[in-house]
C-alpha cells in the first residue's frame, strides 16, 4: 500500500491510523520493506527530512521504488523506468531471436506482437529526456531486425509497413489513447474524478498532447 502525504506530520498522523488498524486485526507491518520517499517540487530540495517511524522502526528514505512494477522517483522522472523496459525489452528480443531463429515470418511477427510490444505502463511516462526515450525506440527497431534477420540499418519505416506491424511511436500513441479512454468510461470515484478534469487546461491533457506531438 502508498500512503500521500502534503507533510511530515500529516504523514505521521496516517501511520498511526494504518497502526491501530492493523493491531485491532492482529496484522503487524514489515517495517524493512517499508520506504520513505519525499517527491521534490521543482528545484526545492530537502536535505535533512524528520524521521518517520512504522511501528517503532526508523523508515529507511529512498531516491525512487518500484511499485506495482513501474518504477517512481523522487523528482517524478520516467528515465529509470523507460530504461527498465529497454532492458526487459533487450532480453525478450534475444530469446525470441535464439529460439525461434527457424520458424516462418509470420510466426516471428506473431511472437514479435506478443512479446515485444507490451511496454508497461508507458502510458504514465510524461517526464524522461530525449536520450532515454530513443535508446528505448531503438532498442524496439533493432529487436525485429534481429528477428526477422534484416540488416541493421535497414529502413526502420519500411520493415514495419511490411511486416504490418505498428511502429514504436504509434504504440505509444495507441497506450495513452487507451488509458484516457478507460479513465472517461471508469465507474470508480477517484478516476472519473481525474477524468473530469481533463480538459484544455488540465495537466494530465496536457501532458498526453505533448506525447502525441513527440511521437509523431
Amino acid at each position: 500500500m502508498v500512503l500521500l502525504s502534503p507533510s511530515i506530520s500529516a504523514l505521521r498522523r496516517l501511520i498511526k491510523v494504518c497502526e491501530c488498524y492493523a493491531e485491532a486485526h492482529g496484522l503487524r507491518y514489515n517495517t524493512s520493506k517499508s520506504e520513505l520517499m519525499v517527491f521534490k517540487s521543482g528545484t526545492k530540495s530537502y536535505d535533512t527530512v524528520p524521521q518517520v517511524t512504522l511501528n517503532g522502526g526508523v523508515l529507511k528514505r529512498v531516491p525512487q521504488f518500484k511499485y506495482l512494477g513501474h518504477w517512481i522517483t523522487e523528482t517524478l522522472t520516467d528515465d529509470v523506468d523507460v530504461e527498465r523496459e529497454r532492458r526487459a525489452l533487450l532480453v525478450r528480443a534475444n530469446m525470441l531471436a535464439r529460439r525461434f531463429a527457424r520458424c516462418t515470418a509470420q510466426v516471428k511477427i506473431t511472437l514479435f506482437k506478443a512479446y515485444c510490444q507490451s511496454f508497461y505502463t508507458c502510458s504514465l511516462w510524461v517526464k524522461y529526456t530525449q536520450k532515454t526515450y530513443n535508446a528505448l525506440r531503438v532498442q524496439y527497431n533493432n529487436a525485429i531486425r534481429m528477428l526477422m534477420g534484416l540488416p541493421r540499418f535497414c529502413s526502420a519505416s519500411g520493415m514495419f509497413a511490411d511486416a504490418r506491424v505498428d511502429g514504436f511511436a504509434a504504440i505509444h500513441r495507441k497506450k495513452i489513447t487507451s488509458l484516457m479512454h478507460r479513465l472517461r468510461g471508469s465507474p470508480n470515484n477517484f478516476l472519473q474524478l481525474i477524468a473530469g478534469r481533463m480538459d484544455a487546461d488540465s495537466s494530465f491533457m496536457e501532458y498526453w498532447t505533448k506525447q502525441h506531438v513527440r511521437c509523431s
